[in-house]
């Protein structure tokens, strides 16, 4: 086993190429470079659209190399999942996503040799937990709702099975689901501003009308005042 030199570099998904970063750095090493590429893209084709580290181990004696693969972080593989940028700024009224429970078993499965899971039912579930963080609902259902059902072994054929895939339909139908929670949310938002814009208003106007009546009764003082003065001052009969 000859020296060892490791090349490391952050590539998108399925898109690395014989160009820089990796062309350049593999190309002194002697080694076949379209034999990594290819192997690199074939190991990351599920995170097309992210960018991904990746580190190749490379023997210059031998030419013979290790590739090892890291992975986004799970909030960015929901985020994907559900065509999001980041996660909701009020995750437990604002919903931004409904994903099936295999798409959470596809999160689990990439990420499950980094997270401190003893099977992929744990990591399921531990992804399901980053999905509430984010405002996101498995199955139309609240993270502590979903992982009861895998405790009860609701989901336990899926998986075993290690589905990864959720038939159209059924995504249609949580994104239904979604929408109607968003539209109801949005109109809760709408009354809350109106009732808020009313209470100011309120509050605005009496202020206003705060100054005409301390107005009006220090004009009433002033004439009781005068009146006695008033009367003082006629002429005796």
């Amino acid at each position: 086993m000859g020296k060892k030199q490791t090349v490391e570099a952050l590539i998108e998904g399925g898109k690395a190429s014989a160009a820089p970063p990796l062309g350049p750095a593999l190309g002194p090493l002697g080694v076949n470079i379209g034999q990594i590429i290819n192997e690199i893209n074939k190991k990351t084709s599920d995170f097309k659209g992210m960018k991904v580290p990746v580190k190749v181990i490379v023997d210059t004696e031998e030419k013979s190399f290790e590739i090892n693969i890291g992975t986004p972080p799970v909030s960015q593989l929901i985020a994907k999942e559900i065509n999001a940028q980041k996660g909701s700024g009020m995750p437990n009224k604002d919903k931004i996503g409904n994903i099936a429970i295999e798409q959470a078993i596809k999160i689990a499965k990439m990420k499950k040799d980094s997270m401190l899971a003893n099977n992929l039912k744990s990591a399921v579930k531990s992804v399901i937990g980053s999905a509430h963080s984010m405002g996101v609902l498995v199955e139309n259902k609240k993270s502590i709702e979903v992982n009861a059902d895998i405790d009860a072994g609701i989901y336990d054929g899926l998986i075993n099975e290690e589905k990864t895939e959720a038939p159209p339909e059924k995504i249609r139908q949580l994104n239904d689901h979604l929408k109607g929670i968003q539209e109801a949310y949005k109109a809760e938002m709408e009354k809350a501003k109106v009732e808020q814009e009313a209470k100011e208003a309120e509050k605005a106007a009496a202020a206003g009308a705060a100054p005409t009546e301390e107005k009006k009764e220090t004009e009433e003082k002033s004439a009781a005042k005068e009146k006695p003065a008033k009367e003082e001052a006629k002429p005796s009969k």
